[in-house]
Formats: C-alpha cells, structure tokens, sequence
C-alpha cells in the first residue's frame, strides 16, 4: 500500500505504516553520510573530516530552511488531502513551486558569494579552510537541486505516501556513493568531487519525486489556469512555511555558534565532533521521521476535523519515541567505539576518546529530542508555524549556553551537554503551547 489514509483506521497502526519508510529513508540518509564521511576520512584524510565538519551549521542554516519551508509549503496541501478537496490540492502544489522557483533564485547566488566570509566568521582552522570553501560553494551550487528534492518528496508524503520518497532516495544514495568513489578515486577530486556527488545525486532524487505528479501514480490533472498564481494560496503557504524555515535556521544560529566554539579548541577537537555528530544523527534521524511522520497525520486530521485521532495521535507518537530512545541509548553505547574508530581509524585516540565521550553524553538524552519532535511537530501539523519560531529561539538559547561554557573552564564537556540543553528548553514551550491550544480549541478545531 503506497498511499496512506491518516484519518482513517487506527491511529497507532497508522503512524508506524508511515512512519516506517521514513524513517527507514533517515536511515539510509545518515547511513549514506556515515559512509561518506568514512570515504572522505579514509581516502581524503581527517583534514578533510574537519573540513565538513566546518560546513555543517552552515548547511544546518540554510539547507535547514529550504526543509522546514518545504515541509511547511505541504501542510496545507495535507489539510486538503485530509479534506478531499481536489481542487485545493492542485492550487497548493502548483503555487508551491512556484514559490520554490523564487526561493532558488534568491538564496543560490547569496549564499555562493557569502560561503568564505562565513566560514572565516567561524574561525574555521587554517589547516582546513580552502578545503571547506570547496565544499560549502559547491554545496550551495546544489541549493536548487536541494529545494526540488525537499519539496517533491514532502508533496508525496501530503498524499500519506512515504514509500516513493523512500525508494527514490534510495536510489539516489547509491548513485551518490558511486559518484563519490569515481570523483574521488577515478578523477582525483578530492572534497570537491563528494560535494558534487551529493548535488547530483539529490537532482536525480528530486527529478524521480516528480514524476509521479506528472505521469505516476498520484498524477495531478492541471490545467493551465491552475498554474496560475493564486495569491491566497501563496499567503497561506508562505505564512506556514517561511516560519518552519526560520525555526529551522534559528535552531541553526545556535549550531553556528557551537561550532565557533568548537573550532577554537582545534582540528583533533573539529574531527571528533563531527565523526561523533555522524553517528548521533544515524540514530536521531529516525526519530525526526516520527516527527514528519506526525505533523502530515495533524495536518490530515486537522482537515478531517478530527479532534480524537488528533489526541490519540500525540499520545500514540509519545509513545514510538521513548521505546524508540531507550531502545538506541542501548545500542549506541555497546558500539560507539567501534563506529568512531570505523570512521576515525585509530591514528588518534585522542580523538576517539573525545568523540565517545559526546556520545555517552548525548545518548541518554535522546528521548527528550525525541518528545519534542513529537510536540513541535504537531504544532506545525495545525498550521501553527510561528510557535515553531519561538521553539527555535529555545534551542538557540541552549546551544549559546553550552557554547559559552566550552570556552570556559569546561571546555569540550560543555559541548557535549549543548545539544541536550537546547532540545529541553525547546521541548517545555512544545508542550505548555499544545496542551494550551488543544485543550481551547478541541471543539471547534480553530487550533
């Protein structure tokens, strides 16, 4: 079964059917960059790690605002799907490209001419800086790929199919390790030649997304006059998905400024944490599928008017999560060792040391990250993105914390509590914010 119901049947059997192939895309994504990482790390070098590692926050700040917009520009297109009102549906995903379109046209060349200035912003270590430049510009290069894959696949998962996402992504992540090994090994690329292999292979992603709107399975009958732009389309989108951009960015700020601080304790410092984060996202990415997974069943619900499978549906999420934590603590901590030295080799204990102590750390607070995808999520799924806003000041205010510290006394340990910290305070307004709008609004579902 491709395509999903979520107002209908039980909402628990529901939620694991969709989210599974979610989260079995994260994997294979985070599998895809712990393999990536081990390439660049075995074949380039720990530089070139480090070098990565410098562009994360910045990929975190823009490339996490083309997500969160994406799956924020489908949330109407879920509420329509939810309320089986067709021609709604062929008005949101038409205007939704075009918004995408501007959205390439204005971030590409700005983030382009603006990569050296902010990596050097980021005190990035010589020793590694021309090589992050490399990858960060061809990075951007790729925005408009990034943007045609996030949005596509998030209009699929509108219509509560998962599985075409899952099996395109696929696709795309073998062709990404294949172009990775010819650049690298075949053309002498280096950084440059895993950096375009990402672009490419994302192009093809989103290309294979599309398809199924313009010949598959889900294919939309559009006329011309629904190509048309309508502007109280585009201002309800916008206003649902420019703030999911922005609370995506904001949580980025606070990434940015942890990895300030992170590269002022040096490259051995940078390598660890990065390699460490690899991992770390191989075992959290899963629970952010639970979370998209959540707010296209909201977002369905919410056009159904279904005030209990909207209940049932939180408490049902809450529930997948902390098995989900408890359940990956075990695990992360009986093989840490042995992903950090895979990915590391063992030129560096030091190094190793370091990246097993984030974590042992960060491990046990997975079930808070993983509530708060649940809350935060919801929230978004009920159209309500601006709260998602204030949520993102909550993580910027943690990561600040931990970063502030780390230049302290507390050095790397500080580091290592920063994430948690940010997913805490963000998880306490997640909650106050859905148990006060709900318990208002279950009646006449103004949410």
């Amino acid at each position: 079964m491709n395509q999903i119901d979520l107002t209908k049947g039980n909402p628990l059997t529901r939620l694991i059917l969709f989210s599974l192939p979610l989260v079995g895309g994260s994997l294979f994504q985070q599998l895809y960059n712990f393999i990536d990482t081990l390439i660049v790390g075995r074949l380039i070098g720990i530089d070139a790690v480090a070098a990565v590692g410098a562009y994360y926050p910045l990929s975190f700040l823009v490339l996490g605002f083309i997500q969160g917009s994406c799956i924020g520009f489908s949330i109407p297109l879920s509420q329509s799907v939810g309320a089986k009102d067709q021609q709604a549906t062929k008005t949101f995903f038409t205007n939704a490209i075009w918004i995408c379109l501007a959205m390439a046209i204005l971030l590409t060349p700005i983030m382009i001419i603006g990569a050296s200035g902010a990596l050097k912003l980021l005190n990035t270590p010589s020793n590694v800086f021309k090589a992050a430049v490399t990858f960060t510009v061809i990075s951007f290069l790729g925005i408009p790929a990034n943007i045609l894959y996030n949005y596509s696949a998030a209009a699929l998962r509108a219509f509560g199919d998962a599985i075409h996402p899952l099996h395109f992504l696929v696709i795309s992540l073998v062709i990404n390790v294949i172009l990775d090994l010819i650049f690298i090994i075949n053309f002498h690329l280096g950084i440059a030649g895993a950096a375009w292999a990402t672009v490419i292979s994302e192009f093809i992603g989103g290309i294979l997304n599309l398809t199924l709107f313009l010949f598959g399975k889900h294919r939309l009958t559009i006329d011309r006059q629904s190509w048309r732009p309508a502007p109280k389309a585009i201002r309800k989108m916008t206003a649902i998905g420019i703030p999911m951009g922005f609370e995506y960015s904001i949580s980025a700020i606070g990434a940015i400024i942890m990895q300030d601080a992170i590269n002022r304790l040096g490259s051995n410092i940078m390598a660890a944490q990065s390699a460490a984060d690899k991992i770390r996202q191989l075992f959290t990415l899963p629970m952010e599928s639970v979370g998209a997974a959540m707010a296209t069943y909201q977002a369905q619900n919410f056009g159904a008017k279904n005030a209990k499978r909207i209940k049932q549906g939180i408490s049902n999420g809450v529930m997948i999560q902390i098995i989900y934590s408890v359940a990956a603590f075990v695990i992360i901590n009986l093989t840490k060792t042995s992903l950090v030295t895979a990915v590391l080799g063992t030129g560096s204990m030091q190094t190793v040391t370091k990246a097993n102590e984030y974590l042992t750390i960060i491990s046990f607070f997975f079930p808070v990250h993983g509530l708060l995808m649940i809350f935060r999520n919801t929230l978004q799924g009920w159209g309500h993105s601006l709260y998602a806003i204030v949520s993102g000041f909550g993580e910027l205010l943690g990561r600040s914390i931990g970063s502030l510290f780390a230049l302290g006394a507390a050095g790397y340990t500080a580091i290592c509590y920063s994430n948690p910290l940010a997913w805490a305070i963000s998880l306490v307004y997640c909650v106050i914010m859905t148990w006060k709008l709900f318990k208002q609004d279950k009646d006449g579902l103004a949410i």
